[in-house]
């Protein structure tokens, strides 16, 4: 007989927990262990610091190991997903576990930076989001988030064609409705019963215009692709650096999400190891939920780094068009400036392929 599980009876039953403390983890340089337990059973994923993705094969194995569908697994990690945010403001950690149209598994957490403005933060589903991106997912077809999403994510993955089919199972809910469990036997609701009456790209795009997670490429270039010219693309004191980070945050910029403003824009980030971190623009419809260029590189330092501070951000370069009418320049030089002081931030500017760029 196959077994039944609850929303209640699932997490109980199925407890992660990590083996070594994150922080200590991060000290000693050694891997981190997940482990599931599930009927007295014990599986072991062993995970460098940090990861937030997980592999199809994986997923299938660890999911067939304890009795589960994929879907059913995810709200068993999101405590897991907790652990990994960044919240020293509020203190309040918010883990996301989903589950993209590869079977792969990816996970988000929020992060938060004291001295800057809240509205700097990064939810853990705009980090979700950020982070099948940078892994070249192209859909989402479930999530387990910690708390409901609030009204600011709601917006945020409507940028996401066929958004309201998304599942969403709330691990903190209580909720258990038979009549709103699905398949796997949980209570995973679609997006549009958090946001039924929507307002999103469909309000003001055409149907062919590619959106989040779907491939972007902006035809955007600099006058001298040798990089001969760049003194004069630059606006700042030119670094090492500059000349790599530059071409990386081009790349950034030509993926960006930016329809409604049409000012995309991308930000590569280099750390003391001389690592680089790339990040695109991402807008919304209402505006006021997108994502920042210089939060989303810092979503690609957090879940490609090695766990370490923002300090060991040592070189940034923001690639925009010029005197566009929705910049990046003076907000990304402030996050940086307050996250890692002695970042050397640079700013290129670039143009449309064949357009005259200053």
């Amino acid at each position: 007989m196959t077994p039944v599980y609850s929303p209640l009876s699932l997490l109980p039953s199925l407890l992660i927990f990590w083996n070594k403390r994150r922080e200590n983890s991060v000290k000693s340089n050694h891997p981190l262990d997940l482990h599931l337990i599930s009927n007295g059973s014990t599986h072991k994923l062993e995970m460098d610091l940090p990861r937030f993705v997980i592999e199809a094969s994986e997923a299938e194995s660890l999911a067939q190991k304890s009795g589960l569908t994929v879907p059913q697994l995810l709200p068993t990690l999101v405590k897991s997903a907790q652990t990994l945010a960044r919240p020293p403001i509020s203190n309040y950690h918010v883990g996301v576990v989903g589950l993209g149209s590869s079977g792969r598994i990816f996970f988000g957490g929020n992060l938060e930076f004291p001295g800057l403005p809240l509205h700097h933060s990064v939810h853990a589903e705009q980090f979700l989001i950020t982070n099948l991106i940078l892994n070249a997912e192209p859909k989402i077809q479930y999530f387990a988030v910690s708390s409901a999403p609030c009204g600011h994510c709601r917006q945020f993955l409507q940028e996401i064609r066929d958004a309201p089919d998304i599942k969403i199972f709330i691990a903190s809910s209580e909720n258990t409705n038979s009549d709103m469990k699905d398949e796997h036997n949980l209570n995973y609701y679609p997006l549009s019963h958090f946001l039924p009456d929507r307002f999103g790209p469909d309000d003001l795009l055409d149907k062919d215009v590619p959106l989040l997670l779907e491939t972007h490429h902006n035809g955007l270039s600099f006058v001298n692709e040798d990089g001969n010219d760049h003194q004069n693309l630059c606006n700042g004191q030119i670094s090492e650096h500059s000349v790599t980070l530059k071409s990386a945050a081009l790349e950034a910029a030509n993926k960006s999400h930016a329809p409604y403003s049409k000012c995309p824009s991308g930000v590569a980030i280099m750390d003391s190891e001389g690592k680089i971190y790339k990040g695109s623009y991402m807008e919304s419809a209402a505006y006021n939920p997108s994502l920042g260029p210089v939060q989303a590189a810092l979503v690609a330092y957090v879940a490609g780094g090695n766990g370490g501070g923002y300090e060991r951000i040592v070189a940034a370069v923001l690639v925009e068009k010029e005197g566009p009418i929705v910049g990046q320049e003076q907000t990304a030089r402030m996050l940086l400036q307050v996250i890692s002081p002695k970042c050397q931030f640079n700013v290129f500017h670039c143009c449309l392929n064949n357009e005259n760029c200053f």
